[in-house]
């Protein structure tokens, strides 16, 4: 555990507290939005597309996510960092707002 907090540099520090924010904030809408209307995946994926401006906030949401996992994949496979696997999931089930900066978080660890 020492070792952890040792190997943390104030970017470090910076990315997960970015990666906390962005999985707390928008799972506060979220979870406020399914309490309104009802706890259906598939009523907020319609909202995502009610008009001009959320489904254009959607496509770039999802392309930043198919950027970044895409990203993690690459960098994986030349790093073996495998850890950095876990921003894929995080991506897709919480937000890029918590998956860019885990995956941050992740790769900025000192090499041993």
């Amino acid at each position: 555990m020492t070792h952890l907090l040792r190997d943390m540099t104030p970017l470090r520090w910076l990315w997960a507290a970015l990666a906390v924010w962005g999985a707390v904030h928008p799972m506060a809408w979220f979870i406020a939005w399914f309490r309104t209307e009802g706890w259906s995946l598939g009523g907020m994926i319609d909202a995502w597309y009610v008009n001009a401006a959320t489904t254009g906030l959607t496509w770039d949401l999802t392309i930043a996510a198919i950027t970044l996992t895409l990203w993690v994949l690459v960098e994986v496979a030349v790093r073996r960092n495998w850890e950095a696997l876990l921003a894929i999931p995080a991506t897709f089930c919480i937000g890029v707002s918590c998956g860019l900066p885990l995956y941050l978080f992740l790769r900025a660890r000192p090499v041993r």
